[in-house]
């Protein structure tokens, strides 16, 4: 495979692929990252149809992001239109769906902030490790629409209905002591410790038979159940609402109070959370 998919740079390490995040100047869940990820999972496809990957591990670049978010200035741009019932999952969703049905396990390493796209991008994942830096957060809701790239299916799955349904509808940040305990963190660990975790898992994952990974993945999915139809609701959902312009005031108001800034969204989200919740739209 190649050792750069646009924004995510790949490294080997025996049958693990190290993937690392670089999309500055923020990180962003936009067009060229899904094109990119796309390229990158076909990739990965072939490598685990002849067991020559086991285990990637994500982690980022950037200091402040793992990943920001969905490009909100994109979807300020989406035409207030008619809506057309949705029959499957858009795009990201059914990228990020790939990752988890993959072969292989996959691992997040996180040191940084993951909200909206990026918090969708992690809960994708099999595993999440983080450090005490990690926050997680999904605001879609406070901007008019509703996670829409498997937030809203995966989220209760991983930390149950009421966590869920509280993170989702209130779109404040968890810390990393609380995402821990509620479980989309797997283990938290020092910052100077996490890589060396991280790896020690991946490669003792990776020592193991490759059908064996595979098929313990696919039995402990289909005791969840198949999301595909929870997904395909889900893109529904964002698409009635951007259709109706829903999300107009609100991200309007993000975008003005400093959101999908460096300095806005790592000393400000909550007053930019508040800033949407006060911005005047459809009820």
């Amino acid at each position: 495979m190649h050792d750069s998919y646009g924004p995510l740079k790949v490294a080997t390490d025996g049958s693990i692929v190290i993937v690392t995040i670089d999309h500055p100047p923020t990180n962003l869940v936009d067009g060229p990252f899904i094109m990119a990820l796309l390229a990158l999972l076909d990739a990965l496809a072939a490598l685990a149809a002849e067991s020559d990957v086991r285990v990637v591990v994500f982690r980022s670049a950037d200091p402040d992001f793992f990943l920001m978010h969905g490009d909100v200035e994109s979807l300020l741009g989406i035409p207030v239109h008619d809506h057309e019932t949705a029959t499957v999952p858009n795009v990201a969703a059914a990228a990020l769906q790939r990752i988890t049905a993959a072969p292989f396990l996959s691992i997040g390493m996180i040191d940084g902030a993951a909200r909206g796209g990026g918090a969708e991008f992690l809960s994708a994942l099999d595993l999440r490790y983080g450090s005490p830096r990690a926050v997680i957060g999904q605001p879609e809701v406070a901007m008019g629409i509703l996670p829409g790239a498997g937030g809203s299916t995966r989220l209760p799955r991983i930390i149950g209905r009421g966590p869920a349904l509280e993170l989702i509808l209130t779109g404040r940040d968890v810390d990393a002591t609380e995402a821990r305990a509620l479980g989309w963190l797997d283990a938290l660990v020092p910052a100077e410790s996490l890589e060396t975790r991280v790896m020690a898992v991946a490669r003792r994952v990776a020592a193991m038979p490759a059908a064996s990974i595979a098929a313990a993945k696919e039995v402990v999915d289909a005791s969840l159940g198949d999301p595909t139809p929870a997904l395909t609701m889900e893109t529904d959902h964002l698409g009635r609402l951007t259709a109706a312009g829903a999300h107009l005031a609100p991200m309007q108001a993000f975008m003005a109070a400093g959101g999908q800034t460096r300095a806005g969204e790592t000393t400000r989200m909550a007053e930019i959370v508040d800033a949407m919740l006060a911005s005047p739209g459809p009820e």
